[in-house]
């Protein structure tokens, strides 16, 4: 197996993003398993990150191996997961509606909250809680806003417009939470990134070391990164493109977050090509 790039090699530990990093949609970026066997070969310590809060910590770990990649349950670090973690220490035995899936109920309602979906107090919960979710209903965004307009709370996974899929850029947390926040005048706590607690509690569970994040977006995992002061790197297989990449690295005078690297992909950043 081929070396790693020099870059790679100055690190002790590596935090990636799963979507547009280390896959799209269902399959592997070219080259990921091998260059995440690379890594743990040369003895970095790997955890994996995503906003994506419309499946279980179980099911990433699933699709990881599935794919080739080696995980345990430890090494992930979900949205969904420190959303639940959130509400858990700041809103238990209050009532929530949330708009997302099966997986994101069961993390609310494992946080002590009773979720009202389904009953006619939807419109009365005092938290609503927005994720991602396939099968939105006008509905869903109506009992939201009615909710929000009698003083509920407004957390939310992420702030993600749009996440990759082989045939594009589909709608994300973000497009359902603008209409949301547009509707009722209100502003989201976001738990996700760019927030820096997934990487942080990534840090927590590696231990102490110098750390890479390697994503797919400017505008979630390097922002992220530098929030919680960690370098960053960029790969083009999910959300940016090479010319976003290239206004990003240059020097406009903004003082906006900044990769140290772009690369390709996560296996162009691990060998250098």
């Amino acid at each position: 197996m081929a070396s790693l790039s020099p870059l790679l090699r100055s690190y002790d530990q590596v935090i990636l993003d799963l979507d547009g990093s280390v896959w799209v949609g269902d399959e592997p970026t070219p080259g990921a398993a091998e260059a995440i066997a690379a890594l743990r070969e040369a003895g970095k310590r790997i955890a994996f990150v995503t906003n994506d809060a419309r499946h279980a910590e179980e099911d990433f770990v699933t699709k990881l191996w599935r794919l080739g990649v080696q995980a345990s349950l430890a090494d992930v670090v979900t949205a969904a997961g420190a959303t639940q973690s959130l509400l858990h220490d700041t809103r238990p035995g209050r009532t929530a509606f949330v708009i997302g899936t099966a997986a994101m109920l069961a993390h609310v309602s494992d946080a002590g909250l009773s979720v009202l979906n389904g009953t006619e107090r939807s419109a009365h919960a005092e938290v609503v809680v927005v994720a991602g979710n396939d099968d939105l209903t006008y509905d869903d965004l109506k009992q939201a806003v009615l909710a929000l307009g009698r003083g509920a709370d407004l957390v939310a996974t992420s702030r993600d417009a749009t996440y990759p899929m082989p045939d594009g850029l589909w709608p994300g947390t973000g497009a359902i939470l603008a209409a949301i926040e547009l509707a009722s005048g209100r502003t989201a706590e976001i738990v996700g990134k760019p927030e820096p607690g997934l990487f942080m509690t990534a840090l927590d569970r590696l231990g102490p070391g110098r750390t890479l994040v390697v994503g797919d977006r400017l505008d979630a995992d390097v922002a992220a990164a530098a929030s919680a002061g960690i370098d960053a790197a960029l790969v083009l297989t999910g959300g940016t493109s090479k010319a976003e990449a290239a206004t990003a690295m240059g020097a406009d005078g903004s003082d906006r977050p900044r990769p140290i690297a772009v690369a390709e992909s996560l296996a162009a950043l691990v060998w250098g090509s």
